[in-house]
């Protein structure tokens, strides 16, 4: 179709209209205050009255997961399309509309082409930069965690060093009353010595392993027979919960180097805090997968799922979401702790429809 001819003082009122458009759209992401679809918006409205025809024109923005319009799109018309990219990726779209009852493709101008192309890498750049804004804030996060962390690690080595020596003399005493004695109340109350100091014993061996103390014993071996020895000793677990899981394994020969008492202590701590989280008849998948140089395992329940607000916070020693006596706030922070002596990474994500998904990355050597 032959584009249709203007006269020179409308194409002069068109530039006029399209700079000024460039201009506004540059106002509109420079003014970004955390919404993106309120800037999306503004971007709509701006270039609706930028086109020869703003009152036919519908203008419509996909990207990412929003999708605007400036009208009801026309179920029959003509449109300009520009494709929003980042680095060759396509994200999005805009699109200006005109409908086919009052005009024709030739109505649309090649400088109008232009401009579109232009908010469109516009737009592209706005929202590189900001997805690059938040992978430095999450970059500051995680280092000035991974300081916290580092900083507790060496208190928590010291303080569990410290309290070795006399947990031992307190159990060692108390075994020897409970055996010397005939009197049944002094048995008793030894016994109870004997119950707290074991249980101290306990969380002092988890401070070791948080603080990365716990000396370690790496050779390559295969990973599925310490899984599935693990699996078996928390069937009973799962009978008493009633609840099932599921076991796959991409490469039954799959061999890595790793400490097989640290990664069962990390499997351990995971699939029971899986079951406490589950529902009844639910199920807890189990998956192992690799590529060339990493493995990952992966534990996803059908609980509740985690909130957002506490995300951040459940690998922090001592942070517990259970009821008070039902877990000490250590477990996730040695898991944490053996997961990054292995000098691997340990991630949560979303079980869709419900549930959580633990995440670990390890190396195959290291």
């Amino acid at each position: 179709m032959i584009p249709e001819s203007i006269s020179v003082e409308e194409k002069l009122q068109e530039r006029i209209k399209e700079l000024s458009c460039l201009y506004q759209v540059s106002s509109a992401i420079r003014e970004f205050e955390g919404s993106y679809e309120a800037t999306l918006e503004s971007i709509v409205k701006i270039l609706k009255n930028a086109w020869r025809f703003p009152e036919l024109a519908t203008v419509e923005i996909q990207c990412e997961s929003y999708h605007l319009s400036s009208n009801p799109i026309p179920k029959e018309g003509y449109s300009q399309k520009s494709i929003i990219k980042i680095s060759e990726n396509e994200i999005g779209f805009i699109k200006v509309h005109y409908p086919a009852s009052d005009l024709s493709k030739a109505h649309f101008l090649v400088e109008e082409q232009r401009l579109l192309d232009k908010i469109a890498d516009e737009i592209a750049l706005f929202f590189e930069r900001q997805n690059i804004k938040i992978q430095e804030e999450h970059l500051k996060q995680t280092a000035a965690r991974n300081d916290r962390l580092a900083i507790l690690g060496e208190i928590t080595a010291g303080i569990a060093h410290e309290l070795n020596t006399p947990l031992g003399n307190i159990l060692g005493f108390a075994e020897f009353i409970e055996e010397k004695t005939a009197e049944k109340q002094t048995k008793r109350d030894a016994q109870k010595i004997l119950n707290s100091a074991i249980y101290s014993r306990e969380v002092v061996k988890k401070l070791m392993f948080f603080s990365c103390d716990m000396p370690q014993d790496i050779k390559k071996i295969k990973v599925k027979p310490i899984i599935t020895q693990a699996l078996s000793l928390l069937k009973p677990n799962f009978k008493k919960a009633n609840i099932r899981f599921k076991f796959n394994i991409q490469d039954p020969a799959l061999k890595a180097q790793v400490d097989p008492i640290q990664l069962t202590q990390v499997f351990f701590n995971l699939v029971i805090n899986a079951i406490y989280y589950s529902p009844e008849n639910s199920k807890i998948v189990i998956s192992i997968n690799k590529n060339e140089t990493h493995y990952t395992i992966e534990i996803a329940d059908e609980g509740k799922g985690i909130a957002p607000e506490v995300k951040d916070k459940i690998f922090e020693p001592f942070y517990t979401t259970k009821p008070l006596g039902e877990g000490s706030g250590l477990g996730l922070s040695v898991v944490h702790g053996i997961i990054k002596s292995h000098k691997g990474e340990i991630s949560i994500a979303d079980n869709i429809p419900k549930g959580t998904i633990f995440k670990i990355k390890l190396p195959l050597n290291f």
